[in-house]
């Protein structure tokens, strides 16, 4: 089976799809390989919107693939793969058009990270998420801190990231994280939610987008990311991360 679905639909949507259920949808190498493919063809004419979702009912994504990464030990073994899905969501954050988060199910850790660099974010009403990085001990490592700073209140994006705790759809849309929660079928809800923005022309819409891409540039944010990797991992290669991971895997 592959690890993802990229679909183009007839209205402009590109659909991404982490095709792992049986993981979570957690993110591995060839997931990155995938989201690498969206991002190159959501750069084609046609492509009005990216909308960035996971397979079955349950997950969203859950982050970073344990089994993929637990043998990576040292700062330097982190960084390399950190910095790569770190690059990969700024050039999701600097997409020239507009993108969306379809959360279908639980989104931890990394599966925050991927969502908080999307424009908007969208959920069913039974999701549960949250930046849980703290419980591994280490931070966001693919530059979720920095997105989730960029698009939340101070106080309530610091909260998200210092309590390193689940919470539930209600509690995400009231901290600003989520702009709809929905109850049904994902795609048809995702397009309700955007059906007045797909009708207007490709380049109203990138003009736009590119507003904001410049405010972020203005601001620093892929300065921001580099060092929130690093600070990753530096912590990665921490006892108390390994300790923590070791626990994690046993558990399941």
């Amino acid at each position: 089976m592959k690890p993802y679905i990229l679909e183009a639909q007839d209205d402009g949507l590109l659909v991404f799809t982490i095709n792992r259920p049986e993981k979570r949808n957690a993110i591995n190498y060839e997931v990155m390989d995938g989201l690498e493919e969206a991002l190159a063809k959501a750069l084609e004419d046609q492509i009005k919107m990216l909308v960035i979702t996971g397979a079955g009912d349950r997950a969203f994504c859950s982050g970073g693939d344990l089994s993929s990464f637990h043998q990576l030990r040292t700062e330097d073994e982190a960084f390399e793969m950190l910095n790569r899905m770190s690059a990969i969501l700024l050039k999701l954050l600097f997409l020239p058009k507009p993108t969306v988060a379809l959360m279908n199910g639980t989104a931890v850790g990394g599966g925050c990270e991927l969502a908080s660099a999307c424009d908007f974010r969208i959920a069913s009403s039974k999701v549960l998420a949250g930046f849980i990085q703290g419980t591994l001990a280490i931070t966001t490592g693919w530059g979720g801190g920095t997105f989730l700073s960029e698009k939340l209140q101070p106080a309530q994006a610091m909260k998200m990231l210092m309590e390193a705790q689940l919470y539930d759809a209600e509690q995400l849309k009231e901290m600003g994280f989520l702009q709809l929660i929905f109850s049904g079928d994902p795609i048809e809800n995702c397009r309700h939610f955007l059906n007045r923005m797909l009708v207007l022309e490709g380049d109203v819409l990138k003009a736009y987008k590119t507003m904001f891409i410049k405010k972020w540039m203005e601001a620093g944010v892929e300065e921001r990311v580099k060092q929130e990797v690093r600070n990753c991992a530096v912590l990665w290669q921490g006892e108390a991360h390994h300790r923590q991971v070791e626990k994690f895997i046993n558990r399941q």
